[in-house]
């Protein structure tokens, strides 16, 4: 457009995160409480997480699904991110997207982030909904409908964020 000055080029490293690690971007993990939140760099570590990156993709859906069935939403949206980057420029890679936001939003549950955990678990559902029931295992209809009446139940005030929130773990 005349008149209209060209924006400038951006450098690389400035584009957003590829999903793709390397030696630049990796750095010391940082400690973790039991929800995953970080703690000052000089505080112990209260929650150790598997090297989802160094494994494949089949193995960190195993553990993110070990991991839901236990509870442990942090670290099965940890694992399920990582199948989700393995997975990109695939048939697949919605379906861990989601469930990695399903994590992400039991996270936020517990957190006590209502608005944060309705917001994934509705974006978890939708994505979660478009696979075959049987699809890694899953039974995508019946996850994809109790993320949503866990949404509204959110909403409505029967399931109360905090650490106490009553959260079922993965039944699949």
């Amino acid at each position: 457009m005349a008149g209209v000055p060209s924006m400038p080029s951006m450098p690389e490293e400035a584009t957003g995160k590829t999903g793709l690690p390397s030696e630049r971007r990796n750095k010391r993990e940082r400690p973790r409480d039991e929800l995953g939140r970080p703690l000052p760099w000089d505080a112990e570590n209260r929650m150790h997480l598997e090297g989802f990156d160094e494994l494949p993709l089949a193995r960190n859906h195993e553990l993110a699904l070990a991991h839901a069935r236990a509870g442990r939403w942090f670290p099965a949206h940890e694992a399920w991110e990582t199948a989700w980057k393995q997975a990109r420029r695939t048939g697949e890679a919605e379906l861990f997207k989601g469930l990695s936001q399903m994590g992400a939003g039991y996270v936020h549950l517990l957190r006590g982030n209502a608005h944060g955990a309705v917001t994934l678990l509705r974006r978890a559902a939708s994505r979660v909904e478009r696979y075959p029931a049987g699809t890694r295992g899953i039974d995508t209809g019946a996850l994809a409908a109790r993320l949503e009446s866990d949404a509204r139940r959110i909403e409505g005030g029967q399931l109360l964020p905090g650490k106490a929130a009553t959260v079922e773990p993965l039944a699949v």
